[in-house]
């Protein structure tokens, strides 16, 4: 919803700047529109699987899964190799096989579930990002050109108040000589 709000005004500014439109204009236009809430400030409803694939992305992405996953694989292939004959699952470790692509098979759709609503927000924060700049960017090339136009007048006025100055030397030193 925000995306498309903000592809809308970006296509609109576009629009405007092509018709020569000051800069002063495009930062007014830029200060009108509404930089969209941090992602992360957002209180948005998610739902029970989108919070469990953002909860197994995370622990599946820490040293405490490497730590444990190896753990119960050690445990695993331990107790097999101990009940030899009585095993469950025996050397070539078949049923091990089995449980770690499933699980592999799970745990990936999930993870990029969690990434693609993280790569969401990256997008978000990013146009955040690209609005203010452009506005910082306008607002800094205004003061420039406002310095400019000030140092300008600034050398006008010293010209001037040199050509005065001359002029009274010259009256001064006249009126010396005649009297």
């Amino acid at each position: 919803m925000i995306l498309k709000e903000n592809r809308k005004l970006l296509r609109e500014i576009l629009n405007d700047i092509r018709h020569d439109m000051t800069d002063e204009e495009v930062l007014n236009l830029l200060a009108d529109s509404k930089i969209s809430v941090k992602p992360e400030s957002r209180k948005e409803k998610y739902t029970l699987g989108q919070r469990a694939a953002d909860t197994i992305a995370k622990f599946a992405g820490s040293w405490a899964f490497i730590f444990s996953f190896t753990g119960v694989l050690v445990l695993w292939m331990v107790v097999n190799v101990i009940l030899a004959a009585k095993a469950f699952d025996p050397y070539p470790f078949i049923l091990l096989n089995l449980v770690l692509s499933c699980v592999a098979a799970i745990q990936a759709p999930l993870i990029m579930m969690s990434q693609n609503r993280q790569e969401e927000k990256d997008r978000q924060r990013a146009e955040n990002d690209y609005k203010v700049n452009l506005k910082t960017e306008i607002m800094i090339e205004d003061l420039y050109d406002k310095v400019n136009a000030i140092l300008a007048k600034q050398s006008a006025l010293e010209k001037q108040l040199r050509a005065e100055s001359k002029k009274s030397e010259k009256k001064d030193s006249c009126t010396d000589e005649k009297d």
